[in-house]
């Protein structure tokens, strides 16, 4: 995932809105959004290579996502797999402040991350910021940098979120607000070690290459009452078909935890 922007407790209606893209190499196996088969009150994406996931969310309301932190000359081998400090969340019962912090403990164990999670409440780690904390009501922003990092596809990303979200918007609107291949102007462009063309391409909201891009993009928002809605469009590139998932559930009091 390298690009979500999303609202915690910044709207009359919502508890939480979010619309993000995933980005990968096209030939990495995926299972789209879906119940889990042997996680059944997980709903989301799968890397079917390590079995974890960029995000998901539990019928108990746990909610999860993360991306990598761009470091193209720090990337190291033998590592753990990101993709599991969601999937941990999701099946836990840390609160998010205290998971966040565990993770950040254990951050130099994984390549370079950012992570969400949310259940009452809601927090950040990151294995290149100073420490984890509870995000406070707000608007963010999230892409391959550190949170709110003003990266112009995340200032666009922000914006345009904003403005949608103040009016009687579906979720098909948040899902064609990130379908922006637009790129930034080289004197905007991020200097992240990638080369020119990449990092060329890699500024534009939905990224398009040959080999590597936006494979897919969601939009979830749960009211006040815990109703949740999430969408997912998955994008014809590489050998992956295009498709939309629509899931709805109400938070499960009960198994809340």
């Amino acid at each position: 995932m390298c690009l979500i922007t999303f609202a915690f407790n910044a709207h009359p209606n919502y508890r939480f809105i979010l619309t993000a893209n995933r980005d990968e190499f096209y030939v990495r196996p995926t299972s789209p959004a879906n119940w889990w088969e042997d996680h059944p009150e997980v709903f989301g994406g799968r890397d079917l290579h390590a079995m974890g996931t960029w995000m998901g969310i539990h019928k108990n309301g746990r909610f999860a996502a993360i991306t990598n932190y761009r470091e193209i000359k720090n990337i190291k081998s033998g590592t753990k797999t990101r993709g599991n400090l969601t999937t941990d969340f999701l099946l836990g019962t840390d609160p998010p402040e205290a998971y966040a912090s565990k993770v950040q403990k254990k951050g130099d164990e994984y390549n370079g991350f950012n992570l969400i999670v949310l259940d009452q409440e809601m927090a950040f780690a990151g294995n290149h910021s100073e420490g984890s904390y509870q995000l406070d009501f707000g608007i963010y922003g999230l892409s391959n940098a550190l949170l709110d990092t003003p990266w112009p596809k995340v200032e666009k990303a922000k914006s345009t979120f904003e403005y949608l979200i103040r009016k009687n918007f579906k979720l098909e609107d948040l899902i064609e607000m990130m379908d922006d291949t637009e790129a930034a102007a080289d004197k905007s462009l991020p200097g992240t070690g990638l080369d020119y063309g990449r990092e060329k391409a890699f500024s534009a909201m939905r990224i398009r290459t040959p080999d590597y891009g936006t494979c897919c993009t969601t939009a979830i928002r749960i009211d006040y009452e815990g109703n949740v809605e999430f969408m997912e469009k998955s994008y014809p590139v590489g050998d992956r078909l295009e498709n939309t998932v629509n899931c709805q559930f109400k938070i499960a009091q009960n198994e809340h935890v």
